[in-house]
């Protein structure tokens, strides 16, 4: 059994995939498999992962006849994962070649953290911007390690595409397939509620804004999401916690209706 399971939802990337899934098998960490499954490709993602798959036995691709969704491919991305660790990555994004060494040195000593890293923004062409993930998230100053339930309430700065965790913990967690784009959002939150969070100030991601990212493509249906999203922490966890941050949720929710109209 590998040590990790990285897997990889894929749609319509195949500008980007090839250069994501090297960075992956150009790891320094070694004892991983690479899940990808294709969520109905209309373009040559299919082809470009089935090459990739035939040069390399730390591969294995899945293909989806028809699209079923970011969060039912993630589901079924996690059923398939034989790995200790699981590693969410998607195919639009590099990983750093150190970046699993180094998180799973955390790991060694306290397996039970949810660890995450810095990331830096690039666009299409792999150009660094200048930006890092937390700042564009107006979260350089917050806090991202420990308990951070309560922050994570107010609103998301985890960058997922470095988030490492154990699988054992999570065994029955699935993704909400009711949630179009914030289904990890959700996982996230849930998951700040019973486990602490490590975060590793070195960017060992990055992150690609290319325009086709798909909170620029479906706004209204982040916004939707965004509201389903808060209604649920209000009603799940709405009597233990602070009026402040109740305060925010309702904030969120009303300008997310405001996007809406």
């Amino acid at each position: 059994m590998p040590l990790v399971s990285v897997i990889m939802p894929s749609y319509n990337y195949e500008e980007y995939i090839s250069e994501a899934i090297e960075s992956v098998l150009n790891q320094t960490f070694d004892d991983f498999e690479l899940i990808i499954i294709d969520d109905a490709s209309e373009d040559n993602s299919k082809k470009i992962i089935q090459l990739f798959d035939k040069k390399s036995n730390k591969i294995r691709s899945f293909f989806h006849k028809k699209n079923k969704g970011i969060a039912e491919t993630i589901n079924e991305c996690i059923e398939k994962a034989q790995g200790k660790y699981i590693s969410y990555f998607s195919s639009d994004d590099i990983w750093v070649k150190e970046k699993l060494e180094k998180q799973l040195k955390i790991l060694e000593k306290d397996e039970d953290l949810l660890v995450w890293s810095e990331g830096l923004i690039i666009d299409a062409k792999s150009n660094f911007t200048g930006e890092l993930f937390t700042q564009m998230h107006s979260a350089l100053n917050r806090k991202k390690s420990g308990d951070i339930f309560e922050e994570l309430l107010k609103n998301d700065y985890v960058c997922r595409q470095s988030l490492i965790y154990k699988r054992e913990n999570f065994k029955n967690v699935r993704f909400d397939k009711n949630l179009k784009y914030s289904s990890v959002n959700k996982f996230l939150v849930d998951a700040a509620k019973e486990y602490k969070f490590y975060f590793i100030s070195e960017p060992l991601v990055m992150y690609r804004i290319h325009g086709k990212n798909a909170i620029f493509k479906d706004k209204i249906e982040w916004k939707k999401d965004d509201i389903r999203i808060r209604n649920y922490f209000l009603q799940e966890y709405g009597d233990g916690i602070s009026n402040e941050v109740k305060n925010r949720i309702f904030l969120n929710i009303s300008k997310s209706y405001s996007y809406v109209g």
